[in-house]
């Protein structure tokens, strides 16, 4: 297709049209330079609209870095005996928060591995409790799959968000990452339940895991339109240590930019974070992403013993911009591209 074209269907995203498959076919595989730029610049564009050129943070707490399942690219599969284990207790998340209020976030992140030892109930506790300490703080997990009573408790218990990656939408894709005791439609059901139950709800998609097409990639644009999901993230393949995907290439930093760009046209009220791989990959990977589109940035809050362990990838960023008692190295970053910190809890608020 010629330019004009092209500058013609990432308008038609931008006016909020669905596109079809040939569409996202063309945005994905044949855009030029100068295309891309305009689609980059349009998403900056939409995004401080909305956002006005500030950039939501929310204090990450990895909980434990043991998991029940055997997922093909994680590096904290239950089979992967080079990992290193930990979980944290209770009064060692409160204290976290405790870091966190202390510097300023009005968001917890708690995430974790499927730790069968950090049961639904004992998770509901932890949220009760951080609830009652900071009733004004959003408090957002990312524990895996659970059932729909589990997250009832959690929502019971005060829990405002819940992150839970769809990886891949494609059935045979998602056979090819996970085991056989995992399925793409138990995730999907999931997603369903979150909704259904009222969190703010996160989805997403590695880029460029193993075996990953233009199709699936469609695929997973194509689901996302159909969830509407609050929260989007995405970052590219990161091969991990003991896996059996330790030997394969790393994900695209351009294509996963493309895509946060064309995300924010489709989605332009969506909480979408610069994420952690992307930082681990370029050391301009965080700024890069605001740049095309991200609005949300999640400073490590967890002990530093224990930082290093939670290795879902290798070389995992944990240091510096990453760090958030070293908020103020994050906010020279930002204020040096024209951004600077929002630290209102930053809840969805799609724009009538």
């Amino acid at each position: 297709m010629e330019t004009r074209d092209n500058r013609e269907l990432i308008k038609k995203l931008y006016a909020g049209n669905n596109l079809l498959r040939a569409e996202w076919h063309t945005l994905l595989t044949a855009l030029n330079g100068q295309e891309k730029e305009f689609l980059r610049s349009l998403a900056t564009t939409v995004a401080e609209e909305r956002f006005d050129r500030s950039v939501y943070i929310r204090g990450l707490i990895e909980i434990s870095s043991y998991c029940r399942n055997n997922c093909l690219y994680c590096g904290l599969r239950a089979a992967n005996r080079e990992a290193q284990r930990y979980r944290l207790t209770k009064d060692e998340i409160l204290e976290c928060c405790a870091q966190g209020a202390s510097l300023g976030f009005n968001t917890f992140v708690l995430q974790g591995g499927e730790d069968a030892a950090q049961s639904d109930e004992w998770l509901a506790d932890v949220v009760s409790a951080i609830r009652t300490l900071y009733p004004d703080k959003a408090i957002t997990l990312s524990v895996g799959e659970r059932s729909a009573k589990g997250y009832h408790l959690f929502r019971e218990a005060g829990a405002d968000r819940y992150l839970l990656r769809h990886e891949t939408r494609n059935d045979e894709h998602y056979s090819q990452l996970h085991p056989s005791s995992m399925s793409a439609s138990k995730r999907r059901k999931c997603l369903a339940t979150l909704k259904q139950q009222g969190f703010q709800t996160g989805s997403g998609m590695m880029i460029g895991s193993p075996r990953q097409t233009v199709e699936h990639l469609i695929d997973d644009l194509q689901f996302l339109e159909e969830l509407r999901p609050e929260m989007i993230g995405i970052g590219p393949f990161i091969p991990a240590e003991g896996t059996p995907f330790a030997g394969e290439p790393a994900g695209s930093i351009e294509t996963t930019l493309l895509l946060i760009s064309l995300l924010r046209l489709r989605f332009p009220d969506a909480l979408i974070p610069a994420t952690t791989a992307l930082a681990t990959l370029h050391p301009a990977g965080r700024t890069r992403a605001i740049l095309a589109g991200a609005n949300v940035v999640m400073p490590n809050l967890s002990p530093r013993s224990v930082r290093s362990k939670y290795s879902i990838y290798n070389n995992k960023a944990a240091s510096g911009c990453e760090a958030a008692e070293e908020i103020e190295k994050l906010e020279k970053e930002l204020n040096a591209i024209g951004y600077r910190i929002n630290f209102a809890r930053g809840d969805y608020n799609k724009k009538k």
